[in-house]
């Protein structure tokens, strides 16, 4: 597969986690509970971060969330965000409390000596800021309709980070975040365009698992596939780590993550001379066995002469069926023709070579 050539960024460190265009695509999340329940929290986070979470997000509504926040941060095995809306004195107790970067909202948090007391208390202990805009939220600043939602998103948080920048906070990561894939790829390009801030990827109030997967995977990977996006948090009404799973699965099949092994497999149709059920169960045996590979091995398993020879050839090993009988494949090349009832178990055996 050809590499997606990224667009070029800054560079922004998140607790110790570089993000821009130098550097992979980092997976975040964000907590559903609130971080005064440490416990809770920790044991969430936990979780996110065996699943290859590297940030986590906190929503900090409150003084009551914020008293336990320092506790968190110094507990968490990630490092944490804080998501700050309207009240700049919950950004900087964040801060204090020992964040690694802070999230503020331009649509409700925009007066600008407040947003100079943030900057200041970021700029004082070197923390990032994300400058985060949904278009459920933002403002037309000149109290017009006759931008549209996009122009006005962009503008605004463009004109954010330039406050931001001028009281002297150069660490800046943006989201311009919308609810539909059309407005969210107009937005993003259009920030990609006109700055050099890192793209934190997201889908506003996507809905349930199965609708939010397809969205945020339709929306996201046009992006990631153009080559903007340097972090992803994929939202769904659903468990985080169901965002987290999603999320590695997009970056995937963007090429842009290559962690573990590939199995190529063909639908099935009726030129196929193996039937769907037995070549399902083919399909898993040979996952099954690359379990705990590391990444950069792609494996065929093709049920016909049509495309089979040809995905098998592309891959580092396959085998493709024909009448009875099935090629082995391995480095493009054919390396034997056997019977159909042996081929997996000697693709298995070829897959134990070095």
């Amino acid at each position: 597969m050809r590499g997606v050539e990224r667009r070029k960024t800054r560079t922004v460190t998140v607790g110790g986690v570089p993000i821009g265009s130098g550097h992979p695509v980092v997976v975040q999340s964000m907590l559903k509970r609130r971080p005064d329940d440490v416990e809770g929290a920790l044991a969430d986070t936990a979780r996110l971060a065996e699943e290859g979470c590297r940030l986590v997000r906190v929503a900090v509504p409150d003084e009551a969330a914020l008293g336990p926040l320092g506790e968190f941060c110094r507990r968490s095995p990630l490092p944490v965000i804080a998501d700050i809306h309207y009240d700049h004195r919950l950004a900087i107790g964040a801060v204090e409390a020992g964040v690694a970067k802070v999230r503020l909202n331009p649509g409700n948090l925009r007066e600008r000596e407040r947003v100079r007391e943030v900057a200041a208390a970021c700029r004082e202990r070197g923390i990032p800021v994300r400058v985060g805009g949904n278009s459920g939220s933002i403002k037309r600043r000149d109290g017009t309709d006759d931008r549209s939602t996009a122009e006005a998103l962009v503008d605004e948080v463009l004109a954010y980070c330039g406050m931001l920048e001028e009281f002297g906070v150069g660490d800046i990561i943006v989201s311009v975040k919308a609810s539909d894939a059309a407005t969210n790829a107009v937005v993003y390009r259009e920030v990609a365009r006109r700055s050099d801030y890192p793209l934190h990827l997201g889908l506003t109030a996507t809905g349930p698992r199965d609708e939010g997967a397809m969205k945020s995977s339709v929306a996201l990977g046009a992006l990631l596939l153009e080559g903007i996006g340097d972090t992803v948090r994929v939202s769904l009404t659903a468990d985080p780590l169901d965002e987290v799973r999603l999320t590695k699965d997009i970056l995937r099949a963007c090429g842009l993550l290559d962690d573990r092994p590939e199995v190529v497999s063909c639908p099935t149709c009726g030129r196929c001379e193996v039937g769907l059920a037995e070549l399902s169960r083919m399909v898993e045996e040979v996952r099954a066995a690359l379990a705990g590979r590391p990444g950069g091995l792609r494996v065929a398993v093709m049920g016909c002469v049509v495309n089979g020879p040809g995905e098998a050839a592309e891959c580092d090993a396959g085998v493709a069926f024909g009448k009875g009988k099935a090629a082995l494949f391995k480095g493009g090349r054919v390396v034997r023709v056997l019977p159909a009832s042996e081929a997996v178990g000697a693709l298995l055996q070829l897959l134990q070579e070095p």
